[in-house]
């Protein structure tokens, strides 16, 4: 079943009131856009990702990676709910009880049928016009991941280095993409224990 929108204009305050906790969903320009049901594989991904990303973040205590259905708070009419995202500890102020009151530093979003033209153009411009640091695209389907980070006001995408990846907002962090592609997933406490030189 695709996503669908609700048409009308909403503020981020009736998007809090209309959204349940156990529902994802997005409100980008006024619209909410609510997601279908995730598949097994973008579910797999979501968590692997969120425990390299959060195993890594906590062990160097560099902040909060959450895990989609939070609400980041961009504007009035802007509150996106990424796949996953980090948030440094140094704006730890940001995280309120049921929302985000600010952009994270770095935001994932894993691609599905029904979200392209969301990932890709919505999201991608509303990150970059409230200064999201990094935003990586996943998409399992075209088995591409597309890094980008703000130069200026602007996204630039970032090459990789011999398939990998090195992030500018989690010093150290370092995402060999193919690993994204393999099925099932390696495990991810060894690739964190060698992050972190364990």
């Amino acid at each position: 079943m695709p996503a669908h929108a609700r048409t009308g204009c909403y503020t981020f305050h009736e998007f809090l009131e209309l959204i349940r906790e156990d529902q994802k969903a997005d409100l980008l320009d006024g619209v909410i856009y609510m997601a279908s049901p995730e598949n097994l594989e973008h579910n797999d991904l979501e968590r692997w990702l969120t425990l390299i990303l959060g195993g890594f973040a906590e062990a160097r205590s560099l902040g909060r990676v959450t895990l989609g259905k939070v609400a980041f708070r961009l504007s009035n009419t802007y509150s996106p709910e990424p796949d996953v995202a980090f948030v440094r500890a140094s704006r730890s102020g940001i995280l309120k009880r049921g929302y985000v009151d600010g952009p994270p530093d770095l935001a994932v979003e894993i691609v599905s049928p029904e979200s392209v033209d969301r990932d890709y153009e919505l999201k991608r411009s509303a990150y970059e016009k409230a200064g999201v640091e990094e935003y990586w695209i996943i998409d399992p389907d075209e088995r591409r991941a597309t890094f980008l980070r703000l130069a200026g006001d602007r996204y630039a995408d970032v090459p990789l280095s011999d398939h990998v990846f090195e992030s500018a907002v989690l010093p150290g962090f370092r995402l060999d993409v193919r690993h994204l592609w393999q099925r099932p997933l390696p495990p991810a406490l060894p690739i964190v224990q060698v992050l972190l030189g364990a």
